[in-house]
């Protein structure tokens, strides 16, 4: 950089207080790294609620027909689903069963899609 001040002078100029979905570039580095952090949990809490979901498909399948049950449960406790929604999403994985049935992993992105 051959005039730090000028590109200093641009930055600051370059932050409006008009909302944009790029939001203030000096906090970019930020946000990239919170971000990088959000994503790395995110994909080690997949990975392990995959894992669950592919070990235990069966009784998962049990515990959505009755409507609740421990292993359910732990799904989503590995997705970290708020407590308020699981009732209502037991409705919602009981009414696509036959999809769960047939697909593994159409239930793991039905688990995370609550946490």
């Amino acid at each position: 950089m051959r005039h730090p001040a000028v590109c200093a002078v641009l930055l600051l100029a370059a932050c409006s207080q008009q909302a944009n979905h790029l939001g203030n570039p000096l906090f970019w580095p930020v946000r990239g790294a919170a971000s990088a952090m959000q994503e790395a949990n995110y994909t080690q809490r997949r990975g392990e609620v995959e894992l669950f979901v592919k070990t235990n498909h069966p009784d998962l399948l049990a515990d959505i027909r009755a409507g609740g049950g421990p292993t359910l449960t732990r799904a989503f406790d590995l997705a970290e689903a708020p407590q308020q929604i699981r009732a209502p999403h037991i409705l919602q994985l009981q009414s696509d069963l036959p999809l769960y049935e047939a697909s593994p992993e159409a239930l793991v992105v039905a688990i995370m899609v609550t946490g």
